[in-house]
């Protein structure tokens, strides 16, 4: 029987899950007053309607899909908020070893470099185009997603037009390696362990990371059905504390091989405590058997990596509109705003004697080191958020920002 204190969360088993993994197992929730009930799901599509129909209080979300619900550009809209981010970073574009020889051979590559492997790949591209051989096709993990809009971004950016050049598909992410060793995809953007599994298995190599596409950037957010966020503040705010202690357990290095340990169960992510432990520390396999390490792939804590800036969702708003998802429209900054919740992440992060951002948005790309900040009760780090081609990105020119980049495709 469900009491006041009972809190249904549905997530995929994919690392970033950890901090809510962690916050029942390591018993964080409970100290907090919460019997936090997970549940595993087998899509973000499923997440998304299993929350519209009320199955669920909270989800392990796709940063951009409460965007998207927002606007209603889900076959079930319903009133969520995003009172916290679950990590920084944590995604990866895996190509098969073809295609990664392939590019090799373009002499361009350096180590997880978004710029010397966006060049190689536009090599390869207009080597295809040449040719009149059949398109490349990558593979994302639903329309609406950070990995969508990063690689969009990253292809556009290096000039490769992705609507026209490429073909991008929707896949699950666990399947994703499968499909490369079939044929079906190139390459795809996914979040952990599924880029691991691949190098593991020796069918794929990472190609670049988010974090060097845009650094100290979201990729999933903690959603939040409404009723949780105004009929049981109490609750929502007990389970926002228990999840900040799991981040920042999460972060704390001496946990790692309990944290590799415990995401391996079956009930969790489901994949072994090696793979993960890569996973958690950026660390891939290359072809010749040595690895390269990304150190800030995943940043569960440090860098206000829980906090809801507002900018990160009108970033993601802005490629919806610059990729056709949606019409750029002023009041639409007001609905994202309202959902996209700050202020409810400060109060309560405040209240425990923890350093928190002043403010609700920033200028993403503005930073390029880590820069300490004053914020009242202690001290906090933020940076570097650098885009991999230097752009800027300032929430409030947001239209000029949306008009610079539309005639890129």
């Amino acid at each position: 029987m469900t009491s006041g204190t009972d809190i249904h969360v549905g997530f995929m088993p994919l690392m970033d899950a950890a901090i809510l993994i962690v916050a029942r197992e390591k018993g964080f929730a409970e100290d907090e007053g919460i019997c936090l009930h997970l549940h595993r799901e087998t899509s973000w599509a499923n997440i998304r309607d299993r929350m519209a129909v009320g199955h669920f209080d909270a989800a392990h979300m796709l940063a951009p899909m409460p965007v998207a619900n927002a606007l209603n550009l889900t076959p079930m809209p319903t009133d969520l908020i995003v009172p916290m981010a679950l990590g920084l970073g944590g995604n990866a574009i895996t190509v098969s070893q073809v295609l990664f020889q392939e590019l090799f051979t373009c002499d361009l590559l350096d180590g997880f470099d978004a710029n010397s492997a966006g060049k190689a790949m536009r090599k390869a591209v207009q080597r295809r185009q040449r040719s009149a051989e059949k398109k490349l096709c990558f593979g994302v993990v639903h329309p609406h997603s950070s990995h969508h809009y990063d690689l969009r971004y990253w292809l556009s950016a290096s000039g490769i037009s992705p609507s026209v050049d490429m073909d991008i598909v929707v896949v699950p992410p666990s399947l994703m390696p499968d499909a490369l060793v079939s044929g079906q995809l190139d390459g795809y953007c996914a979040g952990e362990p599924w880029n691991s599994v691949a190098t593991e298995r020796g069918i794929g190599q990472v190609l670049t990371t988010k974090a060097h596409i845009w650094r100290s950037s979201p990729d999933k957010v903690l959603a939040v059905s409404e009723n949780l966020a105004s009929d049981r503040q109490a609750m929502l705010h007990a389970l926002i504390k228990s999840l900040v202690r799991a981040a920042r357990w999460c972060q704390d290095s001496g946990n790692l091989d309990d944290l590799a340990q415990l995401l391996s169960r079956p009930e969790c992510v489901s994949v072994s405590a090696d793979i993960l432990k890569h996973s958690l520390t950026g660390k891939f396999t290359q072809l010749d058997g040595a690895t390269s390490s990304d150190p800030a792939f995943f940043i569960p804590y440090e860098r206000a990596a829980n906090f809801p800036w507002q900018s990160h969702a009108l970033w993601f708003y802005s490629q919806m509109v610059r990729w056709g998802h949606v019409k750029y429209d002023v009041a639409k900054v007001d609905i994202i705003n309202r959902i996209w919740r700050p202020d409810i992440y400060r109060s309560v992060v405040e209240a425990i004697g923890l350093a928190v951002p002043a403010a609700n948005a920033k200028v993403e790309g503005s930073l390029s080191s880590s820069v300490p900040v004053g914020v009242g009760k202690g001290a906090l780090t933020l940076g570097p958020d650098g885009f991999f081609d230097g752009e800027v990105f300032d929430p409030e020119l947001l239209e000029i920002y949306i008009r610079r980049q539309m005639p890129l495709d």
